[in-house]
């Protein structure tokens, strides 16, 4: 692991976090810690979701924003002030600023949901789209708050902000005394060194599981010495930081357990989950915990677990790609190509299959000029909805011994496969 200098790092203990809940009561929203009984039984451990994506912004980030605002004197209010984020600290620090009357500005990358950006622009703040990433957003940021004389507020690299984050365990603690363990997203690591700090200080036997998404491993690469790379688009952008801070970085290395990594596809099956179990929408990074809760189903077995869904802004079409994309992988929703001979009958004869297998047809798409096939040959493409893989299945298995070349589109290159050999790539 890599060595840290904890005396050249700002102090930062159980102190600070009791003085940010204290100071903040009443001022966020102390959302509910619930069991989910579908979870458990799908997990095989017992599963208390805190809903972090009740806060008014959507995001727990609400949290170490107002604790950082209400700890600076009058005359760095006045001036204002400045951060650079994806979303969920923006829309946070905006909504906290313009209630105690301080000018904001944020800069955020091109690569940030419209959602968030809309959504920070009606909280009062002042939007600059500037860069790719939040590095480049973050250098901008620090550029112009040395010109303007702003006060930048960090969405991770500050002790009044992860202060701030660490009531989230406070809360949960106080719901669930007797919690095994608490698996937290970690981006920069804020939300995980507020609550680490936390919930050892109040239960000292406590587990701590860290999640990253596997595009963006920068904490758990820093901290198990591994080299990793960075980058790609990820569902969890909330949590896509290539370059993680010290001050986060040692705390989580003091108290955390392990760091898990999981997949995109790990990502979107948890987002659909939650919606279809729990009815409650979440963004990519607020599902990590369940995306490593579910890929690692034995290593917590039997244990009672805290899971933080710690925002909630998804753009509406990326939430819809990403259900049906689920549906895609789970076999409810397939598009079949076939290659059929144009004439009289031929389509009817094809249909009549998927209605002896009671699979609905959604949509027939025809082609009869862009192919190879020779003149009297076309290509069908057609979209249906079964009502699960087994059913779907079945329908493939009696079009190839009818004779049809039937090709089965799932969601992109790693899913596709020739529906001869079986639909049957799990989730």
């Amino acid at each position: 692991m890599n060595d840290m200098q904890p005396s050249a790092l700002p102090t930062f203990d159980f102190e600070d976090v009791k003085a940010a809940h204290d100071r903040i009561k009443g001022r966020v929203v102390n959302t509910p810690t619930l069991k989910s009984i579908t979870l458990s039984q799908l997990s095989g451990a017992e599963v208390f979701l805190k809903f972090e994506n009740l806060q008014f912004t959507a995001a727990y980030k609400e949290r170490g924003a107002l604790n950082a605002l209400l700890l600076m004197d009058e005359s760095k209010r006045k001036a204002g002030v400045i951060a650079a984020s994806a979303g969920n600290h923006a829309q946070g620090l905006a909504y906290n600023a313009r209630n105690l009357g301080i000018p904001a500005t944020i800069v955020m990358p091109s690569t940030t949901p419209m959602v968030k950006v809309e959504q920070t622009r009606g909280h009062g703040a002042e939007i600059v789209i500037f860069g790719s990433s939040y590095d480049e957003a973050y250098a901008h940021a620090m550029t112009l708050a040395e010109q303007r004389g702003l006060t930048y507020i960090h969405a991770f690299d500050d002790p009044h902000v992860a202060a701030g984050q660490g009531t989230v365990a406070v809360e949960m603690l106080e719901a669930v005394p007797d919690l095994d363990r608490l698996i937290i997203p970690i981006g920069g690591g804020g939300l995980f060194s507020g609550m680490a700090t936390a919930a050892r200080a109040i239960r000292p036997e406590i587990k701590m599981t860290g999640v990253q998404a596997a595009l963006y491993p920068s904490m758990y690469g820093r901290l198990t010495g591994k080299t990793v790379t960075a980058g790609g688009d990820t569902l969890a952008e909330g949590i896509a930081v290539r370059n993680p801070s010290e001050f986060t970085a040692a705390i989580i290395q003091k108290h955390m357990d392990e760091i898990l990594l999981v997949t995109e596809a790990q990502l979107e099956g948890a987002v659909s989950l939650l919606l279809q179990i729990e009815k409650t929408v979440v963004e990519g990074a607020g599902a990590a915990g369940l995306a490593a809760l579910l890929g690692n189903k034995e290593k917590f077995k039997g244990e009672k677990v805290g899971l933080v869904l710690c925002g909630g802004n998804i753009d509406t079409r990326l939430l819809a790609n990403v259900l049906l994309r689920d549906l895609a992988r789970s076999g409810r929703l397939a598009r079949l190509r076939l290659h059929l001979r144009d004439q009289p009958g031929a389509l009817y004869n094809v249909v009549r299959q998927f209605a002896d297998h009671e699979v609905n047809i959604i949509e027939i798409y025809h082609q009869r000029v862009f192919t190879n096939l020779p003149a009297k040959g076309l290509i069908t493409d057609i979209e249906c909805e079964a009502k699960d893989r087994e059913q779907l299945e079945g329908l493939i298995a009696d079009l190839n011994k009818s004779g049809y070349d039937v090709r089965q589109a799932v969601t992109g290159p790693h899913f596709q496969k020739r529906a001869v050999k079986g639909a049957r790539e799990a989730f």
